[in-house]
């Protein structure tokens, strides 16, 4: 019996969707699957897509004729392809052009936009929403958005985050040294230096904890555009703030935080609250996008951009130590009830059979 052929096509591939691709493809292979992905070489480089055994085809994020030819050449003889993320998805349609093979979207995030851009932004997920098959989203909020824009299937998906591997147990101690925490509360934060994750607020925030004693050290991880801008008004405020850059050590140093903060305007199933979860550190997140129904009970949630409110959270649980031991142990609970990788690439192994079993192609195994 021939193998199910699949495509797999990332954009620029945030940390959450790289991540799931490098998952779904290695359980795909695990199932008999033949596998390509399409995506930046940086991509490859980061996440070893083909030492999983993918087919890896190098292609550039940028929508020329050069790069759609290499992407249309990637899917010639696919049965199914699966773009992850809105710019993947109308790259991938303008590629196929019209060709007789199922396309998949998965909405993994949204983008926000004003002016003309937003109107841009509206017809692309139009036409993202329209051409695809199937749409796949990663909160309920995604799923209904998709159906606005016209989407002909829209379903929920039940995305997991892979687990990280398992390490030796982590010196909180040295790694609060390392950091200039030692003796004061450490509240982690992470994600790219953006303005949708929202650390103008979090910086807000920050400067009514500079009443406390002791004042926490608020330690932000990750690179971005925003870097200047906060590092200015860090030094100008002199706020309680460091800005760590690009780490490779997440798990460790949340494992070492007393808090960790999501203050982002938009989420759908954030990769920092499934690993804050998952690891029993409380956690302080707005509620907005798919983040409620990810960490039910568990969180502390706030509205986006009330730095008040994120400061009164924050401040009321570094003084309640049983508060936090109840939301870390809420947190393990919560985790333990999401779907698994397994339950992932069990449902993306489903869609993939009901689109390509009325062209012949045969059921996967």
């Amino acid at each position: 019996m021939s193998q199910l052929r699949t495509v797999q096509v990332l954009g620029g591939g945030s940390a959450g969707s790289s991540a799931h691709v490098g998952s779904l493809a290695a359980g795909l292979i695990a199932r008999g699957v033949q596998v390509t992905v399409c995506a930046p070489a940086a991509l490859e480089r980061a996440y070893g897509f083909s030492a999983a055994g993918a087919r890896f085809a190098p292609v550039p994020r940028r929508a020329d004729p050069a790069s759609l030819a290499a992407l249309r050449a990637a899917c010639a003889d696919a049965d199914v392809v699966h773009a992850h993320g809105l710019h993947a998805a109308v790259r991938t349609a303008l590629a196929l052009g019209g060709r007789r093979v199922p396309l998949v979207f998965t909405w993994h995030t949204r983008a926000h936009a004003e002016g003309a851009r937003r109107r841009l932004l509206h017809l692309l997920e139009r036409r993202a929403a329209r051409t695809a098959s199937v749409v796949l989203g990663a909160s309920s909020d995604l799923v209904d958005r998709a159906r606005r824009r016209g989407a002909r299937d829209a379903r929920l998906a039940p995305l997991a985050a892979p687990l990280a591997q398992s390490a030796a147990p982590v010196d909180g101690d040295k790694v609060r040294a390392g950091l200039g925490a030692v003796g004061r509360p450490l509240v982690m934060a992470v994600g790219s230096l953006v303005p949708q994750h929202g650390y103008g607020t979090l910086l807000d925030a920050a400067r009514a904890w500079r009443r406390l004693d002791p004042a926490p050290l608020v330690a932000i991880a990750g690179e971005g555009r925003e870097r200047a801008a906060l590092r200015r008004r860090i030094k100008a405020e002199d706020l309680p703030v460091a800005l760590l850059g690009t780490r490779e050590d997440v798990p460790e140093l949340l494992a070492a935080a007393d808090l960790v903060v999501l203050p982002s305007r938009w989420e759908a199933r954030s990769l920092l609250a499934q690993e804050a979860l998952r690891a029993g550190v409380p956690l302080v997140a707005t509620a907005v996008g798919g983040v409620p129904e990810l960490v039910g009970d568990a969180a502390e949630l706030v509205p986006y951009g009330n730095a008040e409110a994120l400061a009164r959270a924050v401040s009321r649980l570094l003084d309640d130590p049983a508060e936090r031991d109840r939301l870390a142990a809420a947190g393990i609970r919560q985790a333990a009830g999401w779907p698994t990788e397994d339950d992932t690439i069990a449902h993306v192994l489903s869609v993939y059979d009901e689109l390509a079993q009325p062209l012949g192609v045969p059921r996967t195994r």
